[in-house]
């Protein structure tokens, strides 16, 4: 019994996946490519008029920004910033923002250097590919 208990414990843990990784690939711009809410609405986003850019600042926290991408390769933006700290929590990875005005929380489900799936509170799932600039030459 104490041989399948530990067998049953490494299985367990073994199949924990490492989400301390997930900080490697998280800084940068990232626009919406598909939108699954929770009431089964699904959208794709083929042309996004703002894209966000994630910055992670600190061993805990970062910030993202929305971001006006122009055709001469620019962004336009505002100061306005939402500001987050970030979490392993129960085998999730947590962004936790606050604003003078609301808290939320964000999961990333998965990340790679070229898409990031994200869970928020209202169940809505959203699939951000990484953002490549309009070439207009």
């Amino acid at each position: 019994m104490k041989k399948l208990a530990l067998l049953l414990t490494l299985v367990i843990f073994s199949c924990t996946e490492d989400k301390s990784h997930f900080t490697e690939n998280i800084d940068g711009y990232w626009e919406i490519k598909h939108v699954k809410l929770n009431n089964g609405y699904e959208k794709e986003y083929t042309v996004n008029e703002t894209i966000d850019y994630i910055e992670i600042t600190s061993d805990t926290s970062g910030f993202r920004k929305k971001m006006k991408p122009q055709f001469d390769g620019t962004f336009k933006t505002s100061n306005n910033s939402e500001n987050f700290t970030f979490k392993i929590e129960n085998d999730s990875f947590n962004l936790h923002y606050k604003t003078p005005y609301y808290s939320w929380k964000e999961t990333i489900l998965d990340i790679s250097k070229d898409e990031m799936k994200v869970i928020n509170q209202s169940k809505d799932v959203y699939l951000y590919k990484r953002y490549t600039p309009i070439n207009v030459e």
